[in-house]
């Protein structure tokens, strides 16, 4: 990656407007176009060891830049981020994926389930109670401990999920909302030579985690 991204990310973030967007309409087409390179060249290699991405196309991974404001009191035209959430599916599935996020100071790598439906949630809930150590194992893999200390904890449950006992002794892995599993970016990271090899370190060892995410799914 070079700098185009976090450049741009950053004169948007104190230019957030339509006329000053289109005068630099050429700086966000680079930066986006970096982006793109990037998912471009990981893609293949990472279906590779995930055969279920062979057919993910970029275009559909790639997030628009433009804001839906129709219901938001913030009427900000543009995003300050750009990502691309990879699955079998692209952007628009909610199954288990790898997501790639860039914004100045707010940069991460992320693979799991965000913001499952209350049936898709229960269907993981249930995959973790029937196989409490299989999933701990997964989360505690060395590999993995390289980069994150297991579940992402946002947006936990305060009280142990319905239907579910309260004296299950791994609790701790039903509260969650969102099944992440994160590694925060620093944006010198971004601009490094390294960083292609790390994005594919990152997502190569998350695969037990989310072929668990999958299994669970299943019908």
């Amino acid at each position: 990656m070079n700098h185009n991204v976090l450049t741009f990310l950053r004169e948007l973030k104190e230019n957030n407007n339509r006329p000053w967007f289109q005068q630099h309409k050429a700086d966000y087409d680079a930066a986006r176009s970096e982006v793109e390179r990037l998912v471009n060249t990981i893609l293949p290699v990472m279906a590779r060891w995930d055969p279920a991405l062979r057919f993910a196309q970029t275009k559909d991974c790639m997030f628009r830049i433009y804001r839906d404001v129709r219901f938001s009191k913030d009427k900000s035209p543009y995003k300050l981020n750009m990502g691309a959430w990879m699955t079998p599916a692209g952007r628009k599935s909610s199954g288990p994926g790898y997501y790639i996020h860039f914004q100045p100071g707010e940069s991460f790598l992320t693979a799991g389930v965000y913001m499952p439906d209350p049936d898709t949630l229960k269907k993981i809930r249930l995959e973790v109670y029937y196989n409490p150590k299989e999933f701990r194992k997964i989360l505690e893999d060395k590999k993995l401990r390289k980069f994150c200390d297991g579940l992402q904890e946002v947006e936990m449950v305060k009280l142990p999920p319905r239907d579910f006992p309260r004296d299950f002794e791994e609790m701790d892995l039903l509260r969650h909302k969102h099944y992440l599993v994160t590694y925060p970016l620093e944006d010198e990271q971004i601009n490094s030579d390294g960083f292609e090899k790390l994005v594919l370190d990152f997502f190569g060892v998350t695969l037990p985690f989310i072929q668990f995410l999958r299994r669970a799914l299943e019908p």
